[in-house]
């Protein structure tokens, strides 16, 4: 339950943030990957945020539409980059966002923070393995 309120607050302060950019959180997710790893296609945006490909094609439609992401295919691929808007707008957003995370884990010494990172970094990869492993069985899959 504790865990469940940290995230409640750091995404309601997270979304105060992104409104300041109108940008959905979803949007903000879009615009930090790609500008992070330019070159990147549809599906691994995709794999990579965990949403299926049809939402990162209503995200990167919205963000179109606003210039802010640009789509060029090559083969069968479509690969994504940021527009120069998307590249103001991801040298501004990003910065702030960190400076909104660190405000709000600033009562945690440095060490605990890195311990509480490394920690998270355990459990989202046992959780992968975990999920994946159900997913797997479900469908009778082996992973």
């Amino acid at each position: 339950m504790r865990l469940a309120r940290i995230y409640q607050k750091v995404d309601a302060a997270s979304a105060r943030n992104f409104r300041s950019a109108e940008l959905s959180t979803g949007q903000f997710d879009v615009l930090a990957h790609i500008g992070a790893h330019e070159h990147v296609t549809q599906q691994e945006l995709a794999d990579s945020l965990l949403v299926t490909k049809g939402n990162i094609s209503q995200l990167l439609k919205r963000m179109e539409s606003r210039s802010l992401v640009m789509r060029s295919r090559e083969g069968r691929n479509k690969y994504l980059r940021l527009s120069t808007s998307g590249r103001r707008l991801y040298r501004c957003i990003v910065p702030a966002q960190e400076s909104v995370i660190y405000g709000l884990f600033s009562s945690l010494s440095r060490k605990d923070q890195e311990m509480l990172a490394q920690l998270l970094r355990r459990l989202d990869r046992g959780m992968r393995s975990h999920t994946g492993a159900l997913v797997a069985a479900s469908d009778g899959r082996q992973r």
